[in-house]
């Protein structure tokens, strides 16, 4: 059954979609169940609570530029000796991002820093946080462009936006800038 003219309305201007698109069926179960208009109702607000958080979350992982689609499930841990499951997994409780704690993955190429960074920003993604992943590289041009051409305020208002600054952002390939970082204090590090 196809919602009235102006419950389909309503619904577009409100925002409603998955209730626009699953009205029908949920009105042929809900009268077949013979279920009570609360429950009809809670149904249909749960699918789209539900649909919402799905799309929320779609949202992030695409702004996060995950360059890998690992997560910690999928990370090789028998091939990777070195890293310690245990210590990963409590990493993954993500207690570093409330306490405002940086975390640095130090290790020679090929061992998973990336996969074990993608991993823990998708745990992060999965529980609401915004994230980002960049190539140090990718940060270091973009700071050096904006001093050319005296935009600097305008990328440091933008990445500490706190509409757009993610609270969780890992930077690639910091061996190559550091010269750069040794300028630079970053207090409550953890290393791996």
């Amino acid at each position: 059954m196809k919602p009235s003219d102006e419950l389909e309305q309503l619904l577009k201007n409100l925002h409603l979609n998955c209730i626009l698109d699953i009205y029908g069926e949920q009105l042929r179960t809900a009268e077949k169940e013979d279920v009570s208009y609360s429950e009809f109702l809670t149904r249909l607000l749960r699918a789209q609570w539900h649909h919402r958080q799905e799309s929320a979350l779609a949202w992030r992982i695409k702004r996060a530029n995950l360059p890998e689609n690992w997560s910690l499930a999928s990370f090789p841990f028998a091939r990777q000796p070195g890293v310690s499951r245990k210590q990963i997994h409590t990493l993954a409780e993500l207690d570093f991002i409330v306490k405002a704690e940086n975390l640095v993955l130090v290790g020679p190429p090929g061992v998973g820093k990336t996969g074990l960074a993608s991993g823990l920003l998708l745990k992060a993604l999965e529980n609401g946080y915004r994230c980002q992943f960049i190539r140090a590289q990718d940060l270091f041009d973009q700071m050096y462009a904006s001093r050319a051409d005296r935009s600097t305020r305008q990328l440091l208002n933008r990445l500490n936006r706190p509409a757009d600054a993610p609270p969780l952002t890992t930077v690639r390939s910091l061996a190559a800038c550091s010269t750069y970082l040794s300028h630079r204090s970053f207090p409550q590090t953890t290393a791996l």
